[in-house]
């Protein structure tokens, strides 16, 4: 498949949205809400220089908004906010910082409040996973992705709190969003293959997020092994045991994010937003999955 290919895993729904593999920009976009949903607002979007990051900052600009994309890599920022930005017309930010690094969030933070002036929404999108046994989990992985997940966001959120919300006064966190990014995981794969995916998801969005719950909401995103790997996926049956029978987009993942971010969603906070066409409810571990796994002897990480 060429890499700007439209996606079309399942080309009898004609409800699923435009998108593309690769970290594009969309050729063509319907809108869901009014183009002018975001008007004037300003959202700061970890990991999102590719991914559903990358598809999150593209649709929250296509609704007006200015954007801050930030992650570790800053050349490939750099493009992402250039294809961004001649996307949509909007501004388009990159800035370099690592979640595990509080003062590089805070130096990207007062970056923005000075480019920007402003911060409305919060979009903790940074991660790092990988499949591998428990018993081959070696104890610096299971500590890296905790910090970069779980502690990356609230280290993000944090950092805008003290620098941004704080000093603003009462008027600034009715308006203010965060939407936090992570997998379903924790309620559908309890086998030890995911042991770091779950504890780390399940804090993320069971304990975390619900305590910071006066200003956001929270989403979920499907498993990224198995909902963005296109047509393969598809004719393998990996989706036989999704209700909606198909792989999930980054354009349907960011469309969540939208709703949490706009006016729509006033009135939800701390709320778990499953967007997975339904997998949590039918998808069971699989064993000659998880038996496969353990017989090709994963590598353990370091």
């Amino acid at each position: 498949m060429d890499e700007h290919q439209q996606v079309a895993v399942n080309p009898n729904t004609a409800e699923m949205p435009e998108d593309v593999e690769a970290d594009e920009c969309l050729t063509n976009y319907s809108y869901v809400y009014s183009p002018d949903l975001l008007k004037d607002r300003v959202a700061f979007v970890t990991g999102g220089g590719s991914g559903i990051g990358f598809r999150t900052a593209e649709v929250l600009m296509r609704h007006g908004c200015d954007t801050v994309i930030a992650s570790r890599n800053q050349e490939r920022l750099s493009e992402a906010a250039r294809k961004l930005s001649a996307a949509t017309g909007r501004h388009c930010l990159p800035l370099s910082l690592d979640v595990r690094q509080p003062e590089t969030i805070a130096a990207a933070v007062d970056e923005t409040l000075k480019e920007l002036g402003r911060i409305d929404i919060l979009v903790n999108n940074a991660a790092g996973n990988f499949l591998c046994p428990a018993a081959s989990l070696s104890f610096n992985a299971f500590k890296t992705v905790m910090e970069i997940d779980t502690m990356g966001t609230f280290n993000t959120s944090k950092v805008v709190y003290d620098r941004w919300l704080k000093v603003r006064g009462p008027e600034i966190p009715k308006s203010f969003r965060v939407s936090c990014l992570s997998t379903d995981d924790h309620m559908t794969k309890m086998s030890d293959c995911w042991a770091k995916i779950c504890t780390d998801e399940a804090g993320n969005q069971e304990v975390l997020i619900k305590h910071l719950a006066l200003v956001p909401a929270n989403m979920n995103y499907p498993e990224v092994g198995a909902s963005l790997c296109g047509t393969a996926a598809q004719s393998s049956g990996v989706f036989q045991t999704v209700p909606l029978q198909r792989a999930g987009s980054k354009t349907e993942i960011a469309h969540g994010v939208l709703y949490l971010a706009s006016r729509a969603a006033s009135y939800v906070t701390g709320a778990s937003l499953v967007v997975d066409g339904g997998s949590w409810l039918t998808s069971a571990n699989s064993m000659p999955a998880l038996l496969e796994t353990w017989s090709s002897g994963a590598k353990q990480e370091k």
